[in-house]
């Protein structure tokens, strides 16, 4: 039973990132058609809001896991590159570069850090 919850966990945090992804892709692309901005001037601003993403989607497994935060985040955050990198693969037949695999682990590192938090602040019971 305490696996198939932290599994559970698992993928409500998983479809948190997606869901954030999309909407996030929508108003970049909208912002991109109706104003003058360049794709290049939104770079960092679009890196940013994917760390937000991950950060947020450990968040909530975080919350609805209760314990382990670490583990389940990184779960959270494995599950993602791999979903990532799978469609790359299998759709564009290429592998991860170098720089991808960096951002990779930066974003499992930033999932495990937004699911500590969310066991000690949504999630946490204390065991005295």
């Amino acid at each position: 039973m305490e696996s198939k919850s932290l599994g559970r966990a698992v993928l409500y945090g998983v479809i948190a990132i997606f869901l954030l992804a999309i909407v996030s892709s929508f108003i970049f692309s909208l912002l991109l058609k109706f104003t003058s901005v360049q794709e290049s001037s939104l770079q960092y601003v679009m890196t940013s809001i994917s760390f937000l993403s991950i950060f947020i989607g450990g968040f909530v497994t975080g919350g609805n896991g209760k314990e382990k935060g670490w583990m389940i985040g990184g779960g959270t955050g494995l599950v993602y590159s791999l979903i990532i990198f799978l469609f790359q693969y299998l759709g564009y037949d290429s592998l991860f570069s170098m720089e991808q695999v960096i951002y990779h682990i930066c974003y499992i590192l930033t999932a495990m850090m937004g699911s500590i938090l969310g066991v000690n602040i949504v999630g946490g019971t204390s065991k005295a």
